[in-house]
């Protein structure tokens, strides 16, 4: 499953500023990772996961802006057409695990 943030916060005064960048970090800080400008993704194993994430989101939240979270399965989002531009492979963008023994 991929959970999609989009937000719109406002970034006028000093402490909106803060506000975006302090939830930018925690997105990040989550394994959340930039697919566009104020567009974020995870990777999420199960629907117990994604509703764990939300929570942790709604308990970091900032006071003011618009954030709405998509939650679609790994074909929906296989599926994504790139219209202009390139998808960046600087992420590990895979659901598969690596075992060491």
């Amino acid at each position: 499953m991929r959970m999609l943030l989009f937000f719109d916060l406002p970034m006028i005064t000093n402490e909106e500023k803060r506000n975006y960048i302090k939830f930018r970090k925690h997105l990040i800080k989550n394994g959340f990772f930039m697919l566009q400008e104020s567009v974020y993704c995870k990777l999420v194993l199960n629907p117990t996961v994604a509703n764990s994430v939300m929570k942790n989101l709604e308990e970091n939240k900032p006071p003011q802006g618009l954030i709405q979270m998509l939650i679609i399965t790994e074909k929906q989002y296989e599926k994504m057409i790139i219209l202009l531009g390139e998808s960046s492979s600087e992420v590990l963008n895979t659901d598969s695990r690596m075992v060491i023994l």
